[in-house]
């Protein structure tokens, strides 16, 4: 039990949450998210309005980013966001390092993800674009590798992935989208990759569009046979009675 509480200890020590609640009543209006993260190796610094991502910090190229959905009104972070999340970057490694001093680095709890869950954004419609979702949930830490195919062949156009969201269980769940035109036969799959996973684990979907109205259409066509034979039953019984009286 101890030992439990203490890497829970240590998932809140590595990731730093902060949320806002704006709201003029009982109910909130709008949820406001920050999320500040760090390892050795890698860092996080989101901010998210309402579940949609709308600033986050690349430290890779060494700037922010904004990547907003396009039906909500774009918002400009003020200048010196990128410099403020470097900071936040410093002080969350220090932390890091304390805690684990504190700890005598006690290895961090790891929980695999939960099987990956694939489906389309929109109605499926042959030759019309759409995009596939793939939903990972569940695990710890942060993030997980997600891989696409197209009928057995790696994807890597038009793929992308979200930053990592918290679950109230202190594990993430994150969406990678892959942008496709559904073709008849065509198969996907999304391989999600962990540290917590001995293999890999992997979702198929395949395009399978039933055309429109063929199954009505048969069955009004069948109903329409069997009333015209029932029609022409009851003439010929009733011509064949007449003929006896």
């Amino acid at each position: 039990m101890k030992m439990m509480k203490m890497m829970k200890m240590m998932k809140m020590m590595l990731v730093l949450v902060v949320s806002c609640v704006l709201c003029v009543s009982a109910e909130p209006l709008h949820e406001d998210l920050n999320i500040v993260g760090c390892s050795d190796s890698d860092g996080e610094d989101m901010y998210a309005l309402d579940g949609e991502e709308v600033w986050v910090a690349d430290f890779i190229n060494k700037k922010g980013v904004e990547p907003q959905p396009s039906f909500i009104d774009h918002m400009t972070y003020q200048e010196g966001a990128y410099e403020n999340a470097v900071a936040n970057q410093q002080i969350c490694k220090q932390n890091l390092k304390t805690s684990r001093k504190g700890n005598k680095d006690v290895p961090v709890e790891r929980d695999p993800p939960s099987s990956p869950i694939i489906y389309p954004r929109d109605d499926v419609e042959l030759g019309q674009k759409n995009t596939l979702l793939c939903h990972v949930t569940g695990f710890y830490p942060a993030p997980v590798k997600v891989n696409w195919t197209k009928n057995g062949q790696t994807v890597t156009e038009g793929t992308s992935i979200n930053v990592p969201y918290l679950n109230k269980d202190i594990t993430f769940h994150q969406v990678s989208r892959l942008d496709f035109v559904p073709q008849l036969g065509d198969m996907y799959s999304c391989t999600v990759e962990h540290v917590a996973l001995d293999q890999p684990l992997t979702r198929i979907w395949d395009v399978d569009v039933q055309q429109p109205g063929i199954g009505p259409a048969v069955f009004c066509g069948l109903g329409l046979t069997v009333g015209l034979l029932g029609v022409a039953a009851g003439t010929f019984f009733l011509i064949k009675g007449n003929e006896c009286s």
